[in-house]
């Protein structure tokens, strides 16, 4: 529902149509009442001869207002209505005037309120017509008169006895120009009354989407507000610091900062002491801890600004919270991290230096082996020395690998191919089992930008581990295809399935298999797959693992055709 203030011009127009017939209403009545009274006291009065007509012509009126209402619940043109009822007025107003002796009467005032009503409810176009009807009513009705065509009620003149041609003529042009003026005059202060209401409106309307923007504002703050009287009275409470500190804007409100929240108090009581000197002060920041749920601790940093309403008066304080315990633990994990990585880079350097004294070690054995007597005891132990200093060496390789990552090198090239030459390469090592067969479905050409190098290293771990899982022999299959996009013409994803025919992983274990160190195997190191992940994740892909429901494990490794890669 509407105001006053914000009412369409129909629904005005329809308001004061609707009070202009109830002053009807009311003036008639009120002529009603007069004329009973002075027949009651049958005395002459300025109406001269009460007449039937008298009453007929009021209780016209009457039902000239009951047809208006009715009019204005049946018929939504409210402005052509406006027009018919000030027409009709000062048609009414003529035949009172006429009933009442015409030129003698004393209502041709009633024109005057008729045009003001004009004015008002149509603004000049209404007062300028009402005016023009009034002339021509009033005019013509003295005309008549004057020639003698009709003699009004109550009238005890003649005129061609008592008025001249030229004071006939004078008594109209005086009352029109009067008429004239009325409808000049009141509709330029309807115009202007209707131009101040209009910029009035359009002010309640921007000042009403400056207070719904400015509430807005304070509740979609993700920081806690706060403003404060001279008297530190809590004038605003926004949302974002009743969650911060479980309080409602309504229950602290009007209240002492004090009384709510005293550790906040104690530092604005601070920064009020500090800006009692001759420099005052500016906004201050500052660093407080307070207890959250569960005993847990907040860290809160509060600014505190003075809230001035004019240049030079201060009348309270502003105080902006921002909940910083998360950029707390952040800090703390960041610490921590950089500590992991110092040790990473000190375990990466240490084994690099491992390496050194692993090939001594190692071509040691081989001149003592030769140099010392061969005996079957001897040549165990060569064996065994050799061997786990290999796979010492093997293991010293991996974890650089993990722990010592390569910047990628993009280039452009054949997935498939890539895939063959890998496969090629791993067939004429020692780590492949002669009765492993190796099964390849590649679902068209695959050209993808990545580094070629890194993934033929995936590709050989994933080879190794499948052909480990299988043990004396199996089937490694091996799948490639692409991944359309949106619009179904550009390929965006490259995908290379690697299944092996083994026991598969066990279920407890699928989660932790990318981990590294983590292995099922007696002689693993556990780093294979945590390579492989760790490689994907730099070119921009993703790795998964999962059994077949046929039996034997699957990875799956997803490749961005075209990488962003940022790192």
């Amino acid at each position: 529902m509407n105001d006053s203030g914000q009412r369409t011009p129909q629904e005005e127009l329809l308001k004061r149509l609707q009070v202009l017939m109830l002053l009807r209403v009311l003036f008639i009545s009120f002529l009603m009442g007069a004329l009973i009274f002075i027949e009651v006291r049958s005395s002459r009065s300025f109406l001269g001869n009460i007449h039937t007509a008298h009453y007929l012509l009021l209780a016209w009126v009457y039902f000239i207002s009951l047809i208006y209402v009715f009019l204005l619940r049946g018929w939504s043109n409210i402005r052509l209505q406006a027009y018919l009822q000030l027409l009709m007025d000062t048609l009414i107003i003529t035949i009172l005037i006429y009933a009442t002796g015409g030129i003698e009467s004393i209502f041709s005032f009633l024109y005057i309120l008729s045009i003001f009503s004009g004015s008002i409810l149509l603004y000049r176009r209404g007062g300028m017509m009402t005016a023009s009807s009034s002339s021509i009513f009033y005019g013509v009705m003295l005309d008549v008169q004057y020639y003698g065509l009709v003699h009004p009620l109550s009238s005890r003149l003649s005129y061609p006895d008592q008025y001249q041609s030229s004071q006939l003529f004078f008594t109209i042009a005086a009352n029109m120009a009067a008429f004239y003026l009325v409808a000049y005059l009141s509709s330029f202060l309807s115009e202007q009354a209707r131009k101040s209401r209009a910029e009035l409106q359009v002010r309640e309307s921007d000042f009403t989407r400056l207070e719904a923007l400015h509430e807005r504002i304070i509740r979609s703050l993700t920081s806690g507000l706060i403003v404060l009287d001279g008297q530190q009275r809590i004038m605003l409470f926004n949302p974002a610091a009743e969650t911060m500190f479980s309080l409602s804007a309504g229950h602290v409100c009007g209240r002492p900062i004090s009384e709510c929240l005293p550790q906040v108090a104690q530092h604005v009581n601070s920064v009020s002491a500090a800006s009692s000197g001759p420099l005052g002060i500016g906004t201050r920041l500052t660093d407080m801890v307070y207890p959250g749920p569960e005993g847990k601790k907040r860290y809160v940093q509060l600014s505190i600004s003075p809230f001035q309403y004019a240049a030079s008066e201060q009348k309270g304080w502003i105080l902006i919270l921002q909940d910083v315990t998360r950029m707390r633990e952040i800090q703390e994990e960041m610490k921590s991290v950089e500590g992991l990585a110092l040790v990473g880079e000190l375990a990466a350097g240490m084994a690099h230096e491992i390496r050194n004294p692993m090939a001594s070690i190692s071509g040691s054995i081989e001149m003592l082996r030769d140099e010392i007597q061969e005996t079957e005891v001897n040549s165990r132990l060569m064996d065994i020395i050799l061997r786990e200093t290999e796979r010492l060496n093997d293991l010293v390789a991996d974890f650089l690998l993990f722990a010592r990552a390569q910047r990628p090198r993009v280039t452009r090239f054949d997935l498939n191919q890539l895939v063959m030459e890998s496969v090629e390469l791993f067939q004429n090592s020692q780590r492949s089992h002669p009765d492993m067969q190796i099964v390849t479905d590649f679902q068209g050409p695959a050209v993808i930008e990545s580094d070629s190098a890194q993934i033929k290293q995936v590709l050989w771990n994933l080879f190794l581990n499948a052909s480990e899982a299988m043990g004396q022999g199996g089937t490694l299959h091996i799948a490639t295809s692409l991944e359309q996009g949106p619009d179904g013409s550009t390929p965006t994803r490259a995908t290379v399935v690697v299944r092996d025919s083994g026991e598969g992983f066990k279920e407890e274990d699928l989660s932790r298999i990318f981990l590294p160190f983590f292995t099922t195997k007696e002689k693993g190191s556990g780093l294979g797959l945590a390579i492989v992940k760790r490689i994907i994740d730099r070119l921009g892909g993703k790795t998964s693992a999962r059994n077949q429901p046929a039996g034997g494990a699957e990875v799956r490794i997803v490749l961005p055709v075209h990488p962003d890669l940022k790192h």
